[in-house]
């Protein structure tokens, strides 16, 4: 019998650095790293963006998941984002997410979310949309994580600082 998966999400406001933090953490602990599906699907929407798409980025992040698990060494993994992400912007876009992805989100937990911290400098990237909103999309981050109940640990830092803190919190609430 397959033991329990540990699901570790790396989350947070643009331009954080989860996608390194991910990738880094996947290194550490030999294991598979789940990529952020809407990377991948908004490279050509050119910033405009219709509920069809987030719930399109929605079943995509999901089929990702599931496509890797059988990947798995070492009984964890590593998400660079979850489907969470697809709410929060489905809520600023479009005042509303829509029920299936609010019931998934319910149902699909993870063991503990990385919350990367504003502390990073912006970098411009086309598919990066509001460099003067994270202060408030990281309070968003935070009610919704409460409202789940969910595990957390804010991740703050530069450079190698950053992925040693990101390491530290995995090691100290996951593997204790």
């Amino acid at each position: 019998m397959k033991k329990h998966i540990k699901k570790i999400a790396v989350v947070g406001p643009e331009s954080t650095g989860k996608s390194t933090i991910a990738t880094y953490l996947a290194g550490q602990l030999d294991t598979v790293c789940v990529p952020e599906y809407s990377r991948y699907y908004c490279q050509d929407l050119h910033n405009t963006y219709t509920l069809q798409d987030e719930v399109n980025m929605f079943h995509g992040q999901v089929a990702l998941e599931e496509a890797l698990i059988p990947l798995v060494k070492n009984e964890i993994i590593i998400l660079d984002t979850t489907i969470l992400t697809v709410k929060i912007w489905c809520d600023y876009l479009f005042h509303d997410t829509p029920s299936r992805i609010k019931e998934e989100i319910k149902n699909r937990p993870y063991d503990l979310y990385l919350l990367m911290d504003i502390d990073l400098p912006w970098q411009d990237d086309p598919l990066r949309d509001f460099p003067d909103q994270r202060e408030h999309f990281m309070e968003i981050w935070k009610k919704e994580l409460a409202d789940l109940h969910a595990r957390y640990v804010i991740v703050s830092g530069l450079g190698d600082d950053r992925l040693h803190h990101a390491l530290k919190a995995v090691k100290e609430n996951v593997f204790q």
